[in-house]
């Protein structure tokens, strides 16, 4: 077992600890005139519209069956989650990355253009008390979600919201709309500037959303649900996160956004910012989990690296506030945190080995040995071990070797490991 230890714990109901809680009012006050968000008519259906083309054959099947989609540089590998076994392979120039769509079918892949619709080709239908299972072979359709630089697509609630860091445009669809045809109906919010940003519609259609610009972005703000012209208020605010960066949802959709200096905790229509005990602290990314309160999140300290390789990761438990520091003998990368079903922490360590950790007690409760020893490269796009999980299985990439590799994450063993015909980079799943 690798050794780690608590190194600090905030509690928001503590003396030591900063808390800020803020109101409808007091959230108006810090956003500077003029930079409301604006929302914008749904786009009719129909504007995405693409050629019919032959549909390829449907196969009913026995049960569910979920599809892994991972990139290369250069195209995209579409492969049964159930063994590994690659089923097809997609070209598509340049530096691509995936996203679940959100209808358990289809993946949305941020390439040249905007967000392209894949379809997995498995898909599930509700008839009655049970339901209907089909396959069939998986396509790169040419429906496009059209941004300039496609960023951050987050699913929740049954909506996906689409980001373009080019233009702060904000496309929002409900997820199990999305076809191979035509793209849906959106919502859309114009942000004031562009800048690298991410946006979470809730389940009552509130939204939040990031503000800033291309030289500094330290504004969250949460907007109303969209009244009957399509407009959106600010109903809560924070200009306390520097640098903000990924979001992520916890039990009873509390919604964290990372900061340069902590941690920013939404709850309803109130936000509490939890300081890091140090002055540059960045949790950049952070993984939720439906199951816990607890968020997993890198830790970063040093703010002129040019690519730190951290060895802190952070636990923020949402039901108290409070933000844990967690000590560790390897480091990791932005594609090593994962949650499991349960809600344990994963974290892929440089070490090769998978860590599976208790969120709140931050106690390592296993490491399993599945990769060789690697090191972060400095270049982010560039291809290193990446975890994913799917059901009771974390899903592990090995671009050196070409492999991929399954964990059985209740018995804790490698239960099957398959070669790739290209290096993989990027990895996510469908429910099929």
């Amino acid at each position: 077992m690798s050794q780690q230890k608590t190194r600090t714990t905030l509690h928001a109901h503590a003396p030591t600890a900063i808390r800020r809680w803020r109101n409808q009012a007091g959230a108006l006050a810090l956003i500077a005139t003029g930079t409301l968000l604006a929302g914008c008519a749904s786009s009719a259906p129909g504007a995405g519209q693409v050629p019919s083309t032959p549909a390829p054959a449907v196969f009913e099947a026995g049960s569910a069956t979920p599809r892994l989609v991972l990139t290369y540089d250069g195209g995209l590998l579409v492969a049964d989650a159930r063994d590994g076994t690659v089923l097809s392979e997609h070209k598509l120039e340049g530096f691509n990355r995936v996203n679940p769509a959100g209808d358990g079918r289809r993946v949305l892949v941020s390439t040249a253009g905007g967000f392209r619709v894949l379809d997995a080709g498995a898909w599930s239908e509700k008839h009655g008390e049970h339901s209907h299972h089909y396959t069939s072979e998986p396509s790169l359709t040419e429906l496009v979600f059209p941004a300039g630089k496609p960023g951050h697509a987050v699913v929740h609630a049954g909506h996906t919201a689409l980001f373009d860091d080019a233009t702060g445009k904000i496309n929002i669809f409900e997820s199990t709309k999305l076809a191979n045809h035509e793209l849906p109906r959106t919502d859309d919010v114009a942000l004031p500037e562009a800048h690298h940003g991410v946006a979470v519609r809730r389940e009552d259609g509130t939204l939040m959303v990031t503000d800033g610009n291309a030289e500094a972005v330290n504004a969250v703000k949460l907007l109303s649900a969209p009244d009957a012209g399509h407009r959106r208020t600010m109903v809560a605010g924070s200009t306390q996160c520097p640098g903000v960066h990924g979001e992520a949802v916890a039990k009873d959709e509390a919604l964290v956004v990372g900061c340069e200096d902590g941690i920013l905790v939404i709850k309803g229509e109130k936000m509490a910012k939890l300081e890091a005990p140090d002055a540059y602290g960045r949790i950049g990314n952070q993984a939720g989990s439906e199951a816990s309160t607890v968020v997993l999140g890198d830790y970063k300290t040093d703010k002129e690296a040019e690519l730190e390789r951290p060895r802190t990761f952070s636990l923020t438990d949402t039901a108290t506030n409070s933000l844990k520091l967690i000590d560790i003998d390897y480091s990791y990368s932005f594609r090593s945190l994962a949650r499991s079903a349960s809600g344990d922490a994963l974290l892929l360590g440089t070490d090769g080995k998978l860590h599976v950790y208790d969120v709140k007690t931050g106690r390592e409760k296993r490491a399993i040995a599945v990769v060789e020893a690697w090191e972060e490269p400095v270049d982010w796009q560039q291809p290193r071990p990446a975890v994913h999980v799917s059901g009771s299985i974390a899903y592990v990439t090995e671009p050196a070797s070409k492999q991929l590799h399954l964990v059985d994450l209740k018995t804790g063993k490698i239960s099957g490991t398959v070669d790739l015909p290209e290096a993989p980079n990027e990895i996510t799943s469908t429910e099929g």
